[in-house]
């Protein structure tokens, strides 16, 4: 897999820090989890580049709200784009809304038709799934399903 990333031209990195160190830009693509909360931390932010932008478009609990500001009021991280925060909504007084090299969207920046039309019909797949009496691929509660046996 390196060997193909190369051909590619693309560096692999052994590890996050090695990723925080080299990016320009450091844009977060993650679910929130155990593992990823807080993962964007005083600690992973000192080890970014100065002048690094920043970009979350993910969930909101993977960022530390509290370090971020202070890298992005020290100029750690040049500016930010956040369309998730760690309290949803976000309150009208957060002080990310007010710094000037941020820029924030409602939890929408990741909606374009392509997503939409994805969306819509993976749904209608689903449901046609169940009114076939068939097991969701996609199923959020999957414990349930056994419960549901009227819908078979």
């Amino acid at each position: 897999p390196a060997e193909e990333l190369r051909n590619r031209g693309v560096e692999p990195m052994p590890d996050m820090a090695s990723v925080l160190r080299a990016a320009d830009v450091v844009t977060c693509h993650t679910p929130h989890t155990r593992e990823t909360h807080h993962m964007i931390n005083a600690e992973s932010i000192a080890q970014m580049k100065n002048g690094v932008i920043f970009i979350n478009t993910s969930r909101g609990k993977i960022q530390d709200e509290n370090a971020l500001l202070a890298g992005l009021e020290s100029d750690k991280i040049r500016a930010a784009g956040i369309d998730v925060f760690e309290e949803e909504p976000v309150s009208s007084d957060s002080r990310l809304l007010q710094l000037e090299n941020v820029i924030v969207s409602p939890h929408i920046a990741g909606v374009t038709e392509e997503t939409t039309r994805g969306t819509a019909l993976q749904v209608a797949a689903e449901m046609l799934r169940v009114l076939r009496g068939e097991k969701p691929q996609v199923l959020g509660n999957p414990d349930l399903w056994p419960k549901l046996g009227h819908l078979k």
